[in-house]
Formats: C-alpha cells, sequence, structure tokens
C-alpha cells in the first residue's frame, strides 16, 4: 500500500466512526474560530502564496466542476435537463446520480441511460474554472489529485501529471471484477449514443461484455458497483505518493477546491494532516458551502467560502496584474 493510500484509509475510519456527523455537514475536527479575512485579502494571499511555493498539489473534487456548469449530479438542474431530458421526462428523474441508482425494466434502457451518463463527461468542453486554475498554475511545478470521474483534468494534463483515484469514465471494467483489465469506454459510448438516437435505449448487441467470464462490463469508477482496485488503481496513489515524498522538505502548498460532505477522506483530511506534518507546507480551500480550518493548522492555511469558478478568476486576474507590473 502506498503512503497516500495509507492516509487515506486511516481518516476513512474515522469517517465510519463519525459518520453521522458528516452526513450532518459537519466535522469532528476541531476548527479554528479566527474571523477570516476580507475577501480581496484571501484573494491577494492565495495570489501570494501561488506565488511564493516550490510546488502545489491541487485537490480537485466535486465543486470544481459544478462551478462551471457541471451541476448535474445531486439534483434538477438546467443542466441536468440539457443533458438528460429525455430520461426525466420518462423515468421522473431528479438528478444524474438518481438515474444511476434507477431500476431499469431492461438493460437496453440501462445501458441507453449509462452511456448518456459517460458520454455526457466524455464529450464535454473544458469548463472556465478549469482554464482559470491553468493559467494559475502556469510555470509552477504541481500535480493533480482528483475524485472527480468526469475527465475534465485528463483533457488539460498527461497521464503522469494527476492522480485519479475514484477511477475514470474514459475506461471499462468487468463488472465482477474477474481480471486486472480495463478497457476503452469512449469509442463504445459513441457508438451507443448514435445507435440510440431520441430514444432512451440502446440496441442489444452494443451491451459491452467481459471477454474472459461473460459479465457486463462496467464503467472503472467508484460508487456505483464493484470497483477494480488493480494495477491502474495502484498506479494513481503511487502517483501522488512519489510527488509528496519528493517534495516534502520544500514549500508546498495543497490546494483543496470543492470537497463535499460525503468524501472528506479522499482529499480534505489528507491535506489537513500534511500541511500540519510537513515543515513548510500551506493549505488553501475554496468551497462555495462549508469554510473548514482546523484550529491546529490556522497559521498554515486560510479556507474562502465562495464561488470556485470566481475565486479562481479572481486570483488570475489578480497574478496576471501583478505580472504586468513586474515586467
Amino acid at each position: 500500500m502506498s503512503f497516500y493510500e495509507d492516509l487515506v484509509m486511516k481518516t476513512q475510519m474515522n469517517y465510519s466512526k463519525y459518520y453521522r456527523v458528516y452526513a450532518a455537514g459537519k466535522t469532528v475536527v476541531k476548527l479554528s474560530n479566527r474571523l477570516p479575512m476580507s475577501y480581496s485579502e484571501q484573494i491577494h494571499e492565495f495570489a501570494r502564496r501561488i506565488k511564493e511555493a516550490d510546488c502545489i498539489i491541487v485537490g480537485g473534487a466535486s465543486g470544481l466542476s459544478a462551478a462551471g456548469g457541471g451541476d448535474f449530479y445531486y439534483g434538477d438542474t438546467p443542466s441536468f435537463r440539457k443533458y438528460f431530458g429525455k430520461f426525466a421526462d420518462k423515468y421522473g428523474m431528479k438528478g444524474a446520480f438518481d438515474g444511476m441508482g434507477y431500476a431499469f425494466q431492461t438493460r437496453e434502457e440501462y445501458w441507453g441511460y449509462l452511456a448518456t451518463f459517460l458520454h455526457t463527461t466524455q464529450s464535454a468542453p473544458v469548463r472556465s474554472p478549469y482554464f482559470d486554475l491553468d493559467d494559475i498554475l502556469k510555470n509552477k511545478d504541481f500535480h493533480i489529485l482528483t475524485t472527480n470521474q468526469d475527465t475534465q483534468f485528463m483533457k488539460l494534463y498527461k497521464e503522469e501529471q494527476v492522480s485519479e483515484i475514484q477511477g475514470d469514465h474514459r475506461f471499462f471494467q468487468c463488472s465482477r471484477a474477474c481480471c486486472d483489465e480495463t478497457w476503452d469506454a469512449v469509442k463504445p459510448v459513441e457508438q451507443m449514443i448514435e445507435a440510440m438516437g431520441e430514444g432512451t435505449s440502446i440496441p442489444t448487441e452494443l451491451i459491452p461484455y467481459c471477454p474472459h467470464c461473460g459479465a457486463e462490463m462496467f464503467p472503472w469508477v467508484r460508487g456505483y458497483g464493484n470497483f477494480l482496485q488493480g494495477r491502474k488503481y495502484e498506479e494513481q496513489y503511487a502517483k501522488i505518493s512519489e510527488y509528496i515524498e519528493k517534495h516534502a522538505e520544500k514549500k508546498i502548498l495543497f490546494l483543496e477546491l470543492g470537497v463535499g460532505r460525503m468524501t472528506p477522506m479522499f482529499i480534505q483530511e489528507p491535506f489537513w494532516n500534511l500541511t500540519l506534518s510537513l515543515p513548510d507546507a500551506y493549505y488553501i480551500s475554496v468551497n462555495a458551502q462549508h469554510a473548514f480550518l482546523p484550529e491546529q493548522i490556522e497559521d498554515k492555511g486560510i479556507a474562502i467560502l465562495e464561488d470556485i469558478g470566481k475565486v479562481l478568476k479572481d486570483v488570475n486576474i489578480e497574478m496576471q496584474s501583478k505580472n504586468r507590473l513586474e515586467e
């Protein structure tokens, strides 16, 4: 087990023990009671910390994609209606995840919905907050850690720069996890979408099956089934672990973007632990719903309660303005 995976496992045990606290949108960690800086001061500090950091680890979670319009997962939003309208009208779904748990009568209907779900993220353009983040990271040494499965980061960066510890919509696995293999999901999904047209079912012959055991395939993602934690999974944890170990003594910035209360064990709490333990680490979180800054690291971090898209755009503007003044 790699260094970072071990850290996640330990924080996950804490989450399980105090599940009711987390489910209520809270944390068991004692938080700082200091008054936050003004918004303009926070933006200034964010930009300053980026500039002064030797390296940056970005923890990108669901709130980052939601800030750019990818907010169709949990509610009956305009974006959900845009991409999943025919399913919402026919089956009464109230969000993309609602559809993932729907009891479809046929496998063809199920795969019609699943193909739509995957195609929506596979084919989506890079959203605005990701471009602003990319500008902010220009000329910096950085690594991306993400729980997002929507491939947004993969449209901007090389595989070695990103650790996708919750899977990726671009790949299929055996639903029984009978083997340690993954397969391309992009082309099969395109074929399903084309064949489905305006309907909600795919042809039977397009349902993908494992070539080894004959079970249906399934997206290589955590959360809906028997997530394959094999070679590809271990590679993701190895990348983030090696990056942290290589840079542990440097001035390292942990940047947490959009972590919700369902998954604090993958990014948020490990970042808190690392900020506390590493000598020159600093922590910045941006979240539209929670501003959690542990008391133990109140001198080594800030928590910004604001729309992530707005914050990243404002930091980008600030950094570009300073760069022009220095030229």
